[in-house]
């Protein structure tokens, strides 16, 4: 199993470490693991509202496409970590990834 380990920007929240298969997203797993995460387009890369920050282990991640990179332009503070949650689709079972989490209180989108 894959290790993620978030953590969050708006510091009143706790980091959150957990166990993953490969072949999943970021998003699926933040649903799957009760860890809050934006995503008005549903997780098909058609917003920028599950922007995440990849610290570590993008290497153990489906590669960037273009069509992402022209969402990351209008998330919210983006970085040159900056990924899409519902992109990033983890490849490796011995994966360790490191994520943190925009202050979800600073992002337009519904809450799941």
């Amino acid at each position: 199993m894959a290790i993620v380990k978030f953590t969050f920007e708006d510091k009143n929240i706790a980091p959150k470490t957990v166990e993953a298969e490969a072949g999943y997203s970021i998003l699926e797993i933040t649903e799957e693991h009760d860890v809050h995460l934006n995503h008005n387009c549903g997780g098909v890369c058609a917003c920028s509202t599950c922007h995440v920050y990849v610290l570590k282990g993008d290497e153990f991640l489906e590669e960037i496409s273009d069509k992402e990179e022209d969402f990351i332009d209008r998330a919210r503070n983006p970085r040159l970590e900056s990924r899409l949650g519902c992109q990033c689709v983890i490849l490796e079972e011995d994966a360790v990834i490191e994520i943190e989490i925009p202050d979800q209180r600073e992002i337009i989108g519904h809450e799941h």
